[in-house]
C-alpha cells in the first residue's frame, strides 16, 4: 500500500496544458526584430584536407553581414578531449562538418550565400567503421593526437579520472575492467561461446532540432538562449574558450522539445557566439535543419563488440571477456565517457567472478557522438543478452532460467568491485519472475500459428549506474507567495521527462499541502537559479530532489520558529499541513502560512521571524575516480535493474514480422508519479524497438551519410507499436528522494536484444547485427541454408 498522499499519484505535468494548447515557447518560437540568421557550410567529404575556402562571391550577396571560416578562429574545443575545431580549418574529419558560416538578414539569404562558397579539398582515405579504425595501419583520423595531451608526464588529458588517447592510433581512450582471473574461469567452463555483434550509429530524432540565439551586449554580457541540457556547463565552456568572466555569460534554457541526450554537449552555442561577435554583438540565431541535426551535430554512438562467455554444465557463468570498439566518430566529445560507462556495467545484471573488458573509444570519419538514453548500456546489452541466449541454448537451458541462475544478488560484487546490497542493487530476480508471468513464458517460446507464421518470445535483462563524476550536485530555493503557496527555484531542465512536476509533488508531500499550491519555474536562468549538474544520466530527480527536500526542511524549520513565537508553543510540538502551522496535540491552535511567510508583526510593532526562504543543496557522497586499467572504483550510488520481453509474429516466407507485445518490469525503488513513470518507460521502449527494427545510419564507401532525412532515416511511427505492458517492483534506495530509482533509461536498454532474441528463435538463425530488417533476416537465412536446421 502506498503510504504517501501525493508521491506515487499520477499528477499531470505542470506544463501539460501549455504544451497541448500550443502556448509553450521554445527557443525558435521567440522571434526578435533585428535578429540575424546564421547558416553553416558543411563538408561534402568525410576526410579531406582543406586547401582553400573561397568566400568572394558569397560576400557579394546583398544582406550578408559577415562570413566566418575556420582560419578566423583556429580554436579546439571539447568537453573531454579538446580535439574539435570550432570550424574545420586544416582538414575535415566527417561528412557534414562545419567549415564556414554566413551571417545574414534572413535565413534564405544565408543559405543562398552558403551555396556560393567554394572549397578545394584534397581527399584522404576514410576510416569507415570502428573495426577498421582498430586495425593496424589504418588511416589516422588525428595524426597529431599527442598535441591534445594536457598532462604530458602522465600522458592523460580531459576530465574525470584521466582520459588516455594513444598517439599513432585511432584510440581516443581505453577503459579496462580486470576482475578475477578469466583464464582460470574459462578453464573451469564446460561450455564457451564467442560471438561478434554490431550496433550502428544513429540519430536522436528529437522533435525540436538544436537551436541557439546569442547576443553580446555593449557591457560585454553574453546572452544565450538555447535548447540544452547543461546550462552551467555551457556557461563554463563559453567562459573558458573565449576568456570571458563566467558572471557575464547568461544562459537561458526554456522548455526543451525532447533531447534523449542530444542536447548535452555544447555544440551550436560557441559558433553562435563567434557569429554574434563578427557582427558587432547583434543577436543571431543558429538553428539546425533536420538534415543538419542528423549529421552535422552530435549523434548516437555505435558499437562493434566481440564477446566470449563460459559456463559450467549446470549453467553457472564462470568467465566473460569483452572487446568493445565504440564508434565515437571524428571527435572524442561524449563518446569517451560513454565507452567508459559501458565497461563499468559490462556484465549486465549477472554475477560473474572473472571479468576482462577493454572498452575502446575509436576515432572514425563519422559524425561525432554524444549522450543517448542508456549511455552505452543499450549497445553493450545487445551483445551481452544475445550471448546469454546463445550460451543458454548451447547448454540446453531455458534462457529465462539461465538468467535466474546467474542473476546478481546482494553480497555479489559489480565489475567495478563494489559490494552490492538490496539498496544499491534492487532485485533483478523479482523482475524476471514477474516478466515470466506477464509474457506467459510457460506456454512456449516458439509457437506455430500456421504453416507460414510462428510466434516467438525473446527476453533480456539490463542494468545501469548513473556514473556521474565525483563532486556533482544541485541546489534549490523555496520561496512563498503572500497566500502561502510555494515557489520552487531549481535549475533542472525540463526536456519532457516530468522532473519539475515530480519536484512539486515532493514539496507537497513533505509539507502536506495540495500540489496545486506548489509551482515551479520552467525556464532555467544561470543568473538566477542555484547551480545544478546537467540534466542527464537519470540523476536529475536524485540530485534536485535531495536539494529540494533539504530546502523544504529548512523552510519548515523557519515556519515553526516563527509560529512558535506567535502561538507560544515550543517549535518541536508544531507540525505543518494545509498551508498552516498548528500544535500537534491541539490542531485548533494554529496560524496560516500567509500570516508568517514574510515574518509576523505584533500590534506593538514587535517582529517575529523574517521572510521564509528555504535553501537546500546536495552533493552525491562516496564517488571515486575509476581506475583506467582495472575499472575499480565507485561510479554511482545505485544500479537500476530491468527485465524485458518482446513477442513477435514472424512470416517464414517473406521474413516480415509484427511486434505483438513488449513488456518491461523495472525496479523503481519507489514510484514518484505512476503515469509519468509508466509513459517514460513506454517511450523508451518505443525507441529501443525502433533501433532494433529500422534505425541506423547508412554510409557509402566514402563515409557519406545517406540517411539524412526522414524519407530515408526510418523511425517507428504511431500505429506500428505493439501492446506495451509496464510493471514496477519497489525496493527503495537509501539516500534517494523517497527511495526512488532513476527510470528514464530503463525502457530502452534491453529492447533491441529482446527483439533480436525473439526473431532469432522465430527465424532459427542468429541475428547479431542491427537493425533487424526483413532483408537482413532473409540474407542471414540464406547464408545459413534457409535456417531450418541452423543453430541459435
Amino acid at each position: 500500500m502506498n503510504p504517501y498522499r501525493v508521491i506515487g499519484k499520477s499528477v499531470p505535468k505542470k506544463e501539460s496544458w501549455d504544451k497541448v494548447s500550443g502556448r509553450v515557447k521554445y527557443v525558435d518560437d521567440n522571434q526578435e526584430v533585428g535578429t540575424l540568421h546564421v547558416k553553416l557550410l558543411t563538408s561534402h567529404y568525410a576526410h579531406a584536407y582543406i586547401k582553400k575556402v573561397d568566400t568572394e562571391e558569397a560576400r557579394k550577396v546583398q544582406g550578408v553581414h559577415a562570413i566566418v571560416t575556420g582560419k578566423d578562429y583556429p580554436l579546439l574545443i571539447g568537453t573531454t578531449i579538446k580535439d574539435r575545431p570550432l570550424l574545420a580549418f586544416d582538414k575535415v574529419r566527417y561528412y557534414g562538418e562545419p567549415i564556414a558560416m554566413v551571417i545574414a538578414d534572413t535565413e534564405a539569404i544565408a543559405i543562398q550565400a552558403v551555396t556560393l562558397i567554394h572549397v578545394n579539398y584534397e581527399l584522404l582515405p576514410v576510416v569507415n567503421s570502428s573495426l577498421q579504425a582498430y586495425q593496424k595501419g589504418a588511416p589516422l583520423v588525428h595524426e597529431r593526437l599527442e598535441e591534445y595531451l594536457i598532462d604530458q608526464e602522465n600522458e592523460t588529458t580531459g576530465t574525470s579520472g584521466g582520459i588516455r588517447p594513444i598517439p599513432g592510433t585511432n584510440i581516443a581512450n581505453r577503459q579496462g575492467i580486470r576482475k578475477g582471473n578469466t583464464d582460470e574461469g574459462f578453464a573451469q567452463s564446460d561450455f564457451i561461446v564467442e560471438e561478434v555483434f554490431s550496433f550502428p550509429q544513429s540519430d536522436h530524432t528529437a522533435i525540436e532540432t538544436r537551436c541557439s540565439d546569442v547576443e553580446i551586449k555593449k557591457n560585454g554580457d553574453v546572452i544565450i538562449h538555447s535548447a540544452s541540457q547543461e546550462p552551467f556547463e555551457m556557461r563554463e565552456l563559453i567562459s573558458e574558450t573565449f576568456n570571458i568572466d563566467q558572471g557575464k555569460v547568461h544562459v537561458h534554457i526554456p522548455l526543451v522539445g525532447g533531447s534523449f541526450g542530444a542536447k548535452t554537449s555544447v555544440q551550436l552555442e560557441p559558433l553562435a557566439y563567434v557569429a554574434s561577435k563578427s557582427v558587432g554583438g547583434r543577436r543571431v540565431r543558429l538553428r539546425n535543419s533536420r538534415e543538419e541535426d542528423i549529421v552535422t551535430s552530435a549523434v548516437h554512438i555505435g558499437l562493434h563488440a566481440k564477446i566470449k562467455m563460459g559456463c559450467t554444465k549446470d549453467g553457472k557463468l564462470q568467465a566473460v571477456k569483452f572487446l568493445f570498439l565504440f564508434d565515437g566518430g571524428a571527435y572524442a566529445e561524449r563518446a569517451v565517457p560513454i565507452s567508459k560507462a559501458a565497461a563499468f556495467d559490462c556484465t549486465g545484471p549477472y554475477a560473474i567472478d572473472n571479468v576482462w573488458c577493454d572498452s575502446l573509444c575509436m576515432y572514425t570519419n563519422h559524425p561525432y557522438a554524444t549522450d543517448f538514453r542508456g549511455f552505452g548500456r543499450t549497445e553493450a546489452a545487445f551483445g551481452v543478452e544475445r550471448t546469454m541466449d546463445i550460451l543458454a541454448h548451447k547448454v540446453g537451458l531455458c534462457p529465462l532460467e539461465f538468467r535466474l541462475i546467474n542473476a546478481i544478488q546482494p553480497g555479489d560484487t559489480s565489475p567495478t568491485q563494489v559490494l552490492l546490497n538490496r539498496s544499491n542493487l534492487g532485485d533483478i530476480k523479482e523482475c524476471i519472475l514477474k516478466l515470466k508471468e506477464l509474457i506467459d513464458w510457460d506456454q512456449g517460446q516458439r509457437i506455430k500459428i500456421s504453416d507460414r507464421k510462428v510466434r516467438a518470445k525473446g527476453i533480456s535483462c539490463a542494468w545501469k549506474n548513473g556514473d556521474p563524476p565525483p563532486g556533482v550536485g544541485a541546489g534549490a530555493v523555496l520561496t512563498f507567495t503572500s497566500e502561502g503557496g510555494v515557489l520552487i527555484n531549481s535549475a533542472a531542465v525540463e526536456i519532457g521527462q516530468g522532473t519539475k512536476t515530480v519536484l512539486t509533488q515532493m514539496v507537497a508531500e513533505k509539507m502536506r499541502m495540495s500540489v496545486h499550491d506548489v509551482n515551479i519555474q520552467m525556464e532555467v536562468n544561470t543568473q538566477l537559479n542555484p547551480e545544478s549538474w546537467e540534466t542527464a544520466a537519470s540523476r536529475t530527480t536524485f540530485l534536485s530532489g535531495n536539494a529540494v527536500l533539504r530546502a523544504v526542511a529548512d523552510a519548515v524549520n523557519q515556519l515553526k520558529r516563527t509560529a512558535s513565537v506567535v502561538l507560544n508553543v515550543p517549535a518541536e510540538e508544531l507540525v505543518v499541513a494545509n498551508k498552516k502551522v498548528f500544535k500537534k496535540t491541539a490542531p485548533q491552535i494554529s496560524i496560516d502560512f500567509s500570516e508568517i511567510v514574510y515574518g509576523y508583526i505584533f500590534p506593538d510593532g514587535t517582529v517575529a521571524g523574517t521572510q521564509v526562504i528555504g535553501r537546500g543543496s546536495y552533493i552525491i557522497p562516496g564517488l571515486t575516480e575509476m581506475n583506467p586499467e582495472t575499472g575499480k572504483g565507485v561510479q554511482g550510488p545505485e544500479w537500476n535493474v530491468v527485465a524485458q520481453a518482446v513477442e513477435v509474429e514472424f512470416d517464414k516466407r517473406d521474413n516480415t514480422f509484427t511486434l505483438i507485445r513488449a513488456i518491461t518490469v523495472a525496479d523503481a525503488g519507489t514510484v514518484l508519479n505512476y503515469k509519468g513513470a509508466e509513459t517514460q518507460v513506454m517511450g523508451a521502449m518505443n525507441q529501443g524497438l525502433s533501433f532494433a527494427t529500422r534505425e541506423g545510419f547508412i554510409y557509402d564507401d566514402e563515409g557519406k551519410v545517406l540517411t539524412t532525412q526522414f524519407r530515408s532515416y526510418k523511425v517507428m511511427h504511431y500505429g506500428e507499436q505493439p501492446e506495451y505492458i509496464v510493471r514496477f517492483i519497489e525496493n527503495p534506495v537509501k539516500g534517494s528522494p523517497f527511495g526512488s530509482r532513476g527510470l528514464g533509461e530503463h525502457g530502452i536498454m534491453g529492447m533491441p536484444a529482446a527483439v533480436a532474441n525473439s526473431l532469432s528463435i522465430a527465424a532459427k538463425v542468429p541475428l547479431n547485427q542491427l537493425p533487424l530488417t526483413p532483408e537482413f533476416i532473409w540474407k542471414t537465412r540464406l547464408q545459413r541454408g534457409g535456417g531450418s536446421n541452423a543453430s541459435l
